[in-house]
């Protein structure tokens, strides 16, 4: 859909900014369009002018984040290198992701599949994590990563640190999306142990 000329006052990003927030606050379902119309400070009207309805709106808003994520595995880093290099690269990538679109990251993961457009978007979850899963097998086959775990539980738990910065972090504590990544993609491929010198014995 060709995205319309705003009212004064929104354009299409700045009301799904103010939307976003509504609907992780309230839930999609608990949410109507009075609601929104009060958060933004405009008629129901207004809201017509930019989309069709409530769920058009919950579709631009997750949209935005799968858009974001699918965007990372079609990177140079993503698509070309060993397996396991490429994966952490997509970790890295999807962990800054997370922290710069926040709370629509923060909404796709929330959403159910009870209607249209939540189904739309855990589809496309799927084909992430699918993708995601292939890149643990072929760093399996080509030896790098352990096969003692089923890839697809590994993608899992993988993201399933990634995604649990929806839930804790919080831009203004000045932890940069950077310095989380790198904290991440050393636990997740390094480890948390200090690597030791077997010849040096400790007291």
């Amino acid at each position: 859909m060709a995205q319309r000329r705003g009212r004064p006052g929104y354009d299409q990003d700045s009301l799904l900014a103010v939307v976003v927030e509504v609907f992780n606050e309230r839930g999609y379902d608990g949410t109507s369009m009075e609601d929104l119309s009060a958060r933004l400070g405009i008629s129901k009207s207004a809201i017509y002018h930019h989309v069709s309805g409530k769920e058009e709106l919950l579709r631009l808003s997750v949209g935005r984040a799968l858009d974001a994520l699918f965007a990372v595995l079609d990177e140079p880093q993503a698509v070309s290198g060993r397996a396991i290099d490429r994966l952490e690269h997509v970790v890295r990538r999807s962990c800054e992701v997370l922290v710069k679109e926040l709370p629509f990251v923060t909404l796709l993961l929330r959403v159910r599949g009870n209607t249209a457009a939540e189904r739309a978007a855990l589809a496309r979850r799927r084909e992430f994590d699918r993708i995601v899963t292939d890149l643990v097998r072929l760093g399996e086959e080509e030896g790098d990563i352990r096969r003692d775990v089923d890839p697809a539980l590994t993608a899992r738990l993988l993201f399933g640190m990634v995604n649990s910065l929806s839930e804790w972090y919080r831009p203004d504590r000045g932890l940069a999306a950077q310095d989380v990544a790198d904290a991440l993609a050393k636990i997740a491929f390094k480890g948390l142990t200090e690597s030791r010198d077997p010849t040096v014995t400790g007291a």
